[in-house]
């Protein structure tokens, strides 16, 4: 699926948290290129970088110096207002907690990066409809989180993340909440939205779950250690 078109490319990253006076160095001159269509686990261990490195792909943080570039737009230098567009657009982001709204049903959930992005009521009906049913939830659309599963709730966070059509998805930690059957078919679904071209980051610390992945990149104390091709692909078969 690789299209050796890079949508991610990063130069030079550095970045450093203050602490009182002290400066924390936490990521030491990254150099990083993800192409369009690439599946990569982003893997390390506690203090490696890789959650300040995913708050960087995702535009939650910025660097202190160095490129990042996405889609050939360089948005490190861009402000919070500027970075919050990027990310409705460009961006779609699965979390271990879900983070859907309690109140709202399946539907509304996925409805609501529509909203930001301006879409009609009309195409935002039609797209979230859409989106949940391609993730096999067209039976659960009006149902709200408490009423899922935690397979469907992680099931609705990726029709959300889907639904408008990001560059790439951002998953942290997507089965962390899960047990072993549910966590092997959220992982058949992404592989399923992988095989239709989508770009897709994991950031796991579980082996097993990097393993589905085509690329892996392991960070350590701040560098990149480590970066390459999954010769051992773990794909979830369907009974």
């Amino acid at each position: 699926m690789n299209s050796s078109e890079p949508v991610i490319q990063i130069k030079q990253i550095v970045r450093n948290f203050q602490l009182g006076s002290e400066t924390i160095k936490v990521l030491k001159s990254i150099d990083l290129n993800i192409n369009r269509g690439d599946y990569v686990a982003l893997m390390g261990p506690s203090g490696s970088g890789k959650s300040t490195l995913m708050n960087i792909l995702g535009c939650l943080d910025t660097p202190t110096s160095g490129d990042y570039l996405l889609n050939g737009q360089n948005v490190s230098r861009m402000t919070d207002n500027e970075l919050a567009d990027i990310r409705n657009r460009e961006i779609g982001f699965i979390f271990q907690t879900f983070n859907l709204l309690p109140r709202s049903t399946a539907l509304d959930n996925v409805i609501l990066p529509l909203i930001y992005a301006g879409k009609t009521k009309v195409e935002r009906q039609a797209a979230a409809e859409k989106t949940l049913t391609q993730v096999g939830l067209s039976d659960r659309m009006t149902h709200k989180p408490n009423e899922l599963s935690g397979g469907q709730r992680q099931r609705v966070a990726i029709a959300r993340a889907l639904v408008n059509n990001p560059s790439i998805l951002l998953a942290d930690e997507p089965t962390g909440n899960l047990d072993s059957k549910t966590s092997d078919e959220i992982m058949g679904l992404l592989h399923e939205i992988h095989q239709k071209g989508n770009t897709i980051i994991i950031v796991t610390h579980e082996e097993d779950i990097a393993k589905h992945a085509h690329r892996i990149i392991r960070l350590r104390d701040g560098v990149i250690e480590d970066d390459y091709l999954n010769e051992d692909i773990r794909v979830y078969q369907k009974a």
